[in-house]
Order: structure tokens, then C-alpha cells, then sequence
């Protein structure tokens, strides 16, 4: 046969096969774009920082990143000084030290959550009425003036019986409270802790329906990220996994899955040496949440070190040692996000980020770029894998490791082609253009 001919198409189904089997697909179809609508397409923070509720302050934000600052001049005043600590290339020290200083400057901290759990304890009611509407006032100037990070939020205390009452009396008054100063700011988050069934996600979603009722709110305006701290929440009684269960339980409101590194532990009966974000009961706890959380649009999120950078040169280094690596671990785990207790912890995450996106840069963009040009090249990259490399890139460009004019300049393309690739259209995945 030529290869120039026409080949002779023919077809043995009736068209009403077709439409009967999309028909009986519908409902699926339909759950599907429900339960699955993929990664919002937002920024995600590299971190959140707990700051309790009697000590946060106007200043908080600006004093973590001097603070962090101090820290650097004092245990690593240089480049080269800060990469011998952390096994830094010498290609990496100086653009990774730079970026670090500047994060430190200019936006400290990427998500802030005002805590009224676990860092603020039991309090007399009016004392923690109190800390509630000064932290409303404070995140709400904070937003106005320009000084807020670019998330900011409240934990409150958990829906047990024990302190319900407590923990939704507080999140009524702190909201209440951005309300009187002006509205909800886009930045708002809010964090629910120690979950163990899936009833009290649906009963914080009410609460939060509620309010929005009485306000006026568009419905859904408000979301809250949910905290991984117990065994029940990721293994129920019946051998189901919980933590899917409570996803689907918030009703399109959850938009993170938060794990809770010492609760957790604990809970398990980790002892206290050994409870850290890479003992085999994290990685298995998290590993459920991940896959609970694929393609529903809600972000996991890893814990924290409790070894605080203090003290002695020695020690800062031993303990910034132990933090980047962690952060590295969970970065190449797809956990972009974690949690930092100290100021100290600062300019490690920036280092173990912007080293994460910088090293592997030059690759992701020369692959990017290929498969937009239909280039050939030693990988064959499919739709998803242009979907992680794009969305590699656009982290890389949301903490400052990347810089936009480099990133069009290795892969020709514009942050709205990023978004574009990093998130397509349902069905976009499956089929291949290679």
C-alpha cells in the first residue's frame, strides 16, 4: 500500500451504543468532576508558622525574619560558611544564600496560624475571648497595611466534647471580628485539629455554613484545612481509611490535610527519642493522606522538628542540619509544605526550598520546552509528566527560588502557559501528543 493512500475506515457499532454507554457513565461522570476537580491552581506555601494566641503580635511576621537574620549573621554570616553547613554545591551557595536573606527581608513568613490549641492551653474564657478579637484586629490591620503574610489564620481547639464549646466560641469571635474590621481577607485560613471521625468534619462545615448564613457570605466562601493527629483519622474501625472519609465529609470545604507529627506519634506509642517526620509510622500516615488527597484539590501538608536552632554555633548547625534534611526528604516526597515552631527553622526551609527548585531547574525547563515544541530529546515526557514539570516551575517562581524572566528564557513560555500545563482540562492526562 502507498503511503499516500487513503485507508478505508469502516465501523461495526451503532451510533446508539455510543450514546447508551455515555449515558450509563453520567453519574460517574458526574462524581468524577465532584470528588475530582483537581489541584486548585493556587499558591501553596512552602510552610506555615504556629505563633500562640497570647504572643502574637503586630510585629511577628517582620520579628520572625529578623530574628532568622540575626541567626544567619551570627552561625553563618556567608555563603560559603552557610553551605559548608548544609552540603551546598558551590554553584548553589551563593544564588541559594542570597534568595534565603532576601525571603528573610522581605516575606518571612509565607502562612501564619494564630494558635489557640495546643501553643495557647486552657485559658479562663475571657482571657481567650480576649486573645481571639486582638488577633482578629491585628490579622485584619495586618492585611490592610500591607504587613500580613501572604496566609493567615487561626487553630482552634478541637470538636471533643471537652472543649467544643471553647474552640467554636473562639473561631465566632475571631471571625466576628474580621468582620467588623472590614471582611474576610483572601489570605484567611483555618486549621482543625485532632479530627477522628468524619462526623466532626461535617459539623465544622455546618458551623462554617452558619456563619456564612449569617453574614451574608457566599456559600463555601469559607474553608479550613484539616489536622492528621490521630490513629482514628487515618485508620477507622471498620478498616477503612478515615482520612478520604473526611475529605468528602467537608463538602468541598477542606483544603488541606495538616499532619501532626508528635500528636500522632504519640498516639501510636512512638516514644518521645523517635518522634520525627521520617520514622516509618509518619511515612505511612502521610503516604495515606497523599493518596487520599490525589486530584480532590486539597494539599497535604508534612509536621515539624521540635530541635530548636538555639544555643551554641555547634548546635544551630546541628539542628539546621536536621531540619534542611527533613524538608529536602519531604520535598522529594511531594510535601511541599511543612511547619516551622522557631525563627531559627526559617533559613533552612528557604535553603532546602530554593536548592529543591534550583538544582533540578535547568532540566525541568529544557524538558518543559521540548515537549511544548514536540522536540525530541533522551526522555519521552506524557501530559501528566508536563503537568509536574510546569507545576515544579510555578512553585519554583510562588517562593522566589525561580525568577520569571529565567523561566521564559529556558522554556519560551509564560506563567500562564505554565498554568496551562500544570493544570488541563479533565482527560488531558490520559491521552498523549507524542
Amino acid at each position: 500500500m502507498g503511503q499516500g493512500q487513503q485507508e478505508q475506515v469502516s465501523t461495526s457499532l451503532a451510533g446508539a451504543v455510543s450514546e447508551e454507554i455515555s449515558a450509563s457513565l453520567a453519574p460517574v461522570d458526574a462524581e468524577l468532576e465532584r470528588r475530582y476537580p483537581g489541584d486548585p491552581g493556587t499558591r501553596q506555601p512552602v510552610h506555615t508558622v504556629y505563633v500562640p494566641g497570647d504572643v502574637f503580635a503586630a510585629d511577628t511576621v517582620r520579628s520572625w525574619g529578623e530574628k532568622a537574620l540575626t541567626a544567619l549573621d551570627r552561625h553563618a554570616p556567608d555563603a560559603a560558611s552557610f553551605a559548608a553547613v548544609l552540603g551546598l554545591s558551590d554553584e548553589l551557595a551563593e544564588p541559594v544564600y542570597a534568595r534565603v536573606r532576601a525571603k528573610l527581608e522581605h516575606e518571612p513568613v509565607e502562612d501564619l496560624r494564630v494558635d489557640f490549641e495546643d501553643g495557647y492551653g486552657p485559658r479562663p474564657d475571657a482571657e481567650e475571648d480576649e486573645s481571639a478579637a486582638r488577633a482578629a484586629r491585628l490579622i485584619a490591620e495586618a492585611y490592610q497595611n500591607g504587613t500580613a503574610a501572604p496566609y493567615m489564620g487561626i487553630r482552634m481547639k478541637c470538636m471533643e466534647a471537652a472543649v467544643r464549646d471553647r474552640g467554636i466560641r473562639t473561631l465566632d469571635v475571631f471571625l466576628s471580628g474580621l468582620m467588623a474590621a472590614g471582611g474576610l481577607p483572601e489570605g484567611l485560613v483555618l486549621t482543625l485539629p485532632k479530627v477522628t471521625y468524619a462526623e466532626q468534619v461535617t459539623a465544622f462545615a455546618r458551623l462554617l455554613e452558619a456563619f456564612e448564613k449569617a453574614h451574608g457570605l457566599d456559600a463555601g466562601r469559607l474553608g479550613f484545612e484539616i489536622q492528621i493527629e490521630t490513629s482514628q483519622s487515618i485508620l477507622a474501625t471498620d478498616g477503612t481509611a478515615t482520612v478520604a472519609r473526611m475529605i468528602q465529609a467537608a463538602e468541598g470545604r477542606a483544603t488541606g490535610l495538616h499532619y501532626g507529627t508528635f500528636d500522632y506519634s504519640a498516639c501510636l506509642g512512638v516514644s518521645a527519642a523517635y518522634q520525627a517526620s521520617d520514622h516509618p509510622a509518619a511515612d505511612h500516615a502521610k503516604a495515606i493522606m497523599q493518596v487520599a488527597a490525589a486530584g480532590t484539590g486539597v494539599r497535604v501538608s508534612d509536621g515539624s522538628t521540635n530541635v530548636l536552632p538555639v544555643g551554641p554555633t555547634a548546635k544551630v548547625h546541628d539542628a539546621w542540619r536536621l531540619h534542611y534534611g527533613l524538608t529536602r526528604r519531604a520535598l522529594a516526597r511531594a510535601y511541599y509544605q511543612g511547619w516551622d515552631m522557631h525563627p531559627g527553622h526559617i533559613p533552612t526551609r528557604y535553603a532546602a526550598v530554593f536548592a529543591f527548585y534550583r538544582e533540578g531547574f535547568e532540566q525541568a525547563a529544557d524538558r518543559l520546552a521540548r515537549y511544548a515544541n514536540r522536540a525530541g530529546g533522551d526522555v519521552m515526557d506524557e501530559p501528566a509528566t508536563a503537568k509536574a514539570l510546569s507545576g515544579y516551575l510555578l512553585r519554583g517562581l510562588d517562593c522566589g527560588a525561580l525568577d520569571i524572566g529565567e523561566v521564559a528564557r529556558l522554556t519560551g513560555l509564560t506563567r500562564a502557559d505554565l498554568e496551562s500545563y500544570a493544570v488541563p482540562r479533565r482527560g488531558d492526562l490520559t491521552v498523549s501528543t507524542h
